[in-house]
């Protein structure tokens, strides 16, 4: 349900939407993971996560933002010619419910680079990826002028054979190599990849940084091209009529709200 003011018109229905609002704070890291964990689509928290900006509507929290480093920072600063360290995060976790009115999800983001950008001029750019596997392709981040500059075929999240999911990098930390279960032993015992696909965007808080840019940027279209559609855990060739141009665009973008997979703030 979306909250919005109803006016009948000539009648018809014009919804006219409340997402202005919507007002953006600085919450704390509980607080933030208990919606996270409640909201997400994965139930889980990025432990990297450090800022947090919750959404708030009439003064009750609707949405998350997490904030926090790279799990692994070495593979990502590369892809900036002349990053810094400290000069880029990963957004972990987006997730909201469905209160609130729609284009929050891409208004809220563009509050939180804003104010990233005025509080943290140090900040370059911003990494995220969309979970095309289990979720959606990143429609808001198309929509919130993201570039796209990876799209891979999903080897990393395995479906365990108790029906859990789980990352490879988890089952490869040091407490399940301990016990003799790491990614390699799931993998040999029945553990099979999630079919689909892994994308990545790149957000530039400073446009002339784009340049720098060490990988090729991907038309939006190619996403539609190689079969990586997804909308809310559905393949859109799957779901018929959601595949509407009204709320899927091949390159400009959307308004579907997509769950990001994972980011990071230094």
């Amino acid at each position: 349900m979306r909250i919005a003011t109803e006016m009948l018109c000539g009648g018809y229905v014009i919804l006219m939407s409340r997402v202005k609002d919507i007002r953006l704070k600085v919450i704390p890291s509980k607080i933030a993971n208990d919606f996270i964990r409640n909201h997400h689509y994965s139930g889980k928290v990025v432990p990297n996560s450090r800022l947090h900006f919750g959404a708030f509507l009439d003064g009750v929290l609707h949405g998350v933002m997490s904030f926090g480093s790279s799990i692994d920072k070495r593979k990502m600063i590369g892809l900036v010619k002349g990053t810094k360290w400290n000069e880029f995060v990963e957004l972990n976790r987006m997730a909201f419910d469905e209160v609130l009115p729609k284009y929050s999800e891409s208004r809220c983001l563009s509050i939180a680079m804003r104010l990233i950008k005025k509080q943290a001029p140090h900040i370059k750019w911003i990494v995220s990826f969309a979970d095309g596997a289990q979720c959606g392709d990143g429609t808001i981040y198309r929509a919130s002028g993201f570039a796209l500059t990876n799209i891979k075929e999903n080897k990393s999240m395995l479906l365990m054979p108790n029906g859990k999911v789980m990352a490879d990098k988890t089952l490869n930390n040091s407490n399940y190599k301990k016990i003799g279960q790491s990614a390699g032993f799931w993998k040999r015992n029945g553990a099979k990849p999630i079919k689909g696909y892994q994308l990545r965007y790149i957000y530039f808080l400073h446009p002339e940084e784009q340049k720098n840019l060490t990988v090729p940027a991907i038309p939006f279209s190619k996403i539609k091209e190689v079969g990586a559609s997804m909308y809310l855990g559905e393949k859109l060739c799957d779901v018929g009529v959601k595949r509407s141009t009204a709320s899927f665009q091949d390159v400009g973008g959307g308004a579907i709200p997509t769950t990001s997979l994972h980011l990071n703030y230094a």
